[in-house]
């Protein structure tokens, strides 16, 4: 019997370079990339669905267009009259780093926690539920607290709640508010997948290893620090391992890297890899994610 995969947040308009002066435009965002690469690598079995609002123009029929033709089914896209989606420009330096303008402040998705109810039985049928601190960064407080209840719920009842902080201070009104937050979902995750040093900021850890240890503590079952061209840190039996890149890669565009790592390690897990061949996984197709321009695959 199939099983199903909700990821919730927000998908934006992409501006990605195609040239001098040119910019060719597409459909992204940090969990929806997500999920995005996990229907490409899960099973037919396996039902990915994305939880989030859009508007009713024709930028948000193409967007839900867009979703539909991936595979990532749609019935629990709210489209909210009078609304639009965020959008948002990549330009990329001469090694690869991706420098990013937003236009998100009137965004559908920052609205789509309003009806509590509808958000609530999104998650309640999932099996693994998908979410990022950007997913909670966009929302209001009140927004938050549901978004944080359904994770609370769904990990009670026995789902996998998969959590990435992808930390962007800039999102958050404050450094405490964003500090709280991100530490409330670590409770709830049972998978974590943080970054160093990213983590730095939310509570002064001094190594990767700590901020592994800190997630293990608040409750995650399985924690995988990245490290970027370092590779990743595991834990392993009780231990934290190692697990290097596969291989250096010169990057043309390192949009979507950490989204398509999560994506590669998330449906090797749930398919019977090991953490260690996840982690494997997860590098394989984010070296291939950061040959192209924009955060998906061609």
């Amino acid at each position: 019997m199939g099983k199903r995969i909700a990821a919730i947040g927000e998908c934006m308009v992409e501006l990605s370079p195609a040239g001098p002066g040119l910019y060719r435009q597409g459909f992204a965002g940090d969990t929806f990339n997500t999920a995005w690469h996990l229907r490409r690598a899960l099973p037919h079995d396996w039902t990915v669905s994305y939880v989030t609002a859009v508007g009713d123009d024709a930028t948000s029929d193409a967007m839900l267009a867009f979703m539909d033709a991936a595979g990532i089914e749609t019935t629990d896209v709210q489209r909210l009259t009078g609304a639009v989606p965020g959008l948002y420009m990549i330009d990329v330096d001469a090694c690869g780093e991706r420098h990013f303008a937003y236009w998100r402040g009137q965004s559908a998705a920052r609205r789509m926690a309003e009806d509590a109810t509808r958000l609530r039985a999104a998650l309640a049928s999932a099996d693994v539920i998908y979410a990022s601190g950007i997913s909670l960064a966009i929302l209001p407080p009140t927004g938050r607290k549901v978004v944080l209840a359904a994770l609370a719920a769904a990990r009670a009842r026995g789902a996998m709640v998969v959590f990435d902080s992808n930390i962007r201070p800039r999102l958050w009104e404050d450094p405490a508010t964003m500090a709280k937050t991100i530490v409330a979902a670590r409770a709830l995750a049972t998978v974590a997948l943080p970054t160093w040093p990213d983590e730095q900021v939310v509570d002064a850890a001094t190594s990767a290893k700590a901020v592994l240890q800190a997630h293990l503590a608040a409750g995650a079952r399985e924690v995988v620090v990245k490290l970027g061209a370092d590779g990743a840190l595991i834990s392993e039996g009780g231990a934290s391992l190692l697990v290097p890149c596969p291989a250096a890669i010169a990057p043309v565009d390192t949009t979507g890297a950490g989204d398509s790592f999560n994506a590669g390690y998330v449906a090797a897990r749930l398919t019977g890899a090991d953490p260690a061949a996840a982690v494997l996984a997860g590098h394989r197709l984010a070296g291939q994610v950061i040959q192209h321009r924009g955060a998906l695959l061609p």
